[in-house]
């Protein structure tokens, strides 16, 4: 029977260089041994040195890919990767209303982990008002969930009422990926529950610099296991565990800012169900 295959989709930017963006998701989606789709809204020129040129594509177009899959697939579990503008977020919004892509994986691409602001401020209040209330699982870094609270956190009592906070906002659970503060041996991501169960994760920091893609592969590895039926916090931990292994096991692959190693990590074999 059609479709049987479980399907996953991502909703982000080709990166050049394969570290990060929808390469790094569909390499996850297929080591976690789901079928990998994408609507693809950008491109960037880049390696591991950096950036050097990017574009977005046209909106009927975005809108289009969209449109071709729902008639054709049956996407069991979404998530969305670096989203350019307010315009280019209100379509994607509007797809995901008007088509079932099962439950929504929202990494909300704002701050880099350096602190740096990726989304200008129409884009930034229009993921608030159109994504986080529709997404099923939300996956700020340290810095994208104070930007999105709007003021420093600076403990774990803080962390949790900030968690809390995005959960109001719409989002049924929250994952806040842990600062990376230099001399700390762990990482600790704190965890919000739609229940209301917390919990923190801490990892083994890796002084590293490959680690292109911790973010994507985190949010797409949750997003594959819920497109195999598996539940949120089984599908939250699983990532965590993945990218862990990842990131200690770094593989030789360009000069500066390299990848994370996903096949560190055990594949899945594929099952229809």
């Amino acid at each position: 029977m059609a479709n049987e295959f479980p399907q996953a989709m991502v909703i982000g930017g080709s990166d050049s260089d394969g570290s990060a963006g929808i390469q790094a998701d569909l390499h996850s989606f297929f080591m976690r041994g789901v079928y990998g789709t994408v609507a693809l809204t950008a491109a960037v020129a880049g390696n591991s040195y950096g950036i050097h040129d990017s574009v977005t594509l046209p909106l009927p177009f975005i809108a289009k890919e969209f449109d071709v899959l729902a008639d054709d697939l049956k996407i069991r579990a979404t998530k969305t990767g670096m989203l350019a503008d307010a315009d280019l977020i209100n379509v994607v919004a509007d797809k995901l209303e008007q088509y079932d892509f099962g439950q929504l994986v929202l990494d909300p691409v704002i701050v880099t982990k350096h602190g740096a602001l990726l989304l200008e401020s129409a884009a930034f209040e229009t993921l608030k008002k159109r994504l986080i209330p529709i997404a099923t699982v939300m996956t700020p870094n340290f810095y994208e969930a104070e930007h999105i609270v709007d003021r420093k956190l600076t403990s774990k009592e803080e962390i949790a009422d900030a968690a809390r906070e995005l959960q109001q906002m719409g989002a049924k659970n929250i994952m806040i990926k842990g600062e990376r503060r230099e001399g700390a041996e762990t990482v600790d991501d704190y965890v919000l529950l739609e229940s209301g169960k917390t919990f923190w994760l801490p990892a083994p920091f890796y002084d590293t610099d490959r680690r292109n893609g911790t973010g994507d592969t985190v949010s797409a590895v949750i997003a594959a296991e819920l497109a195999k039926g598996n539940d949120v916090e089984s599908a939250i931990r699983l990532a965590r565990a993945f990218v862990t292994e990842a990131i200690g096991h770094p593989i030789a692959v360009g000069h500066k800012y390299g990848p994370i190693n996903h096949w560190a990590n055990e594949p899945q074999r594929p099952q229809n169900n």
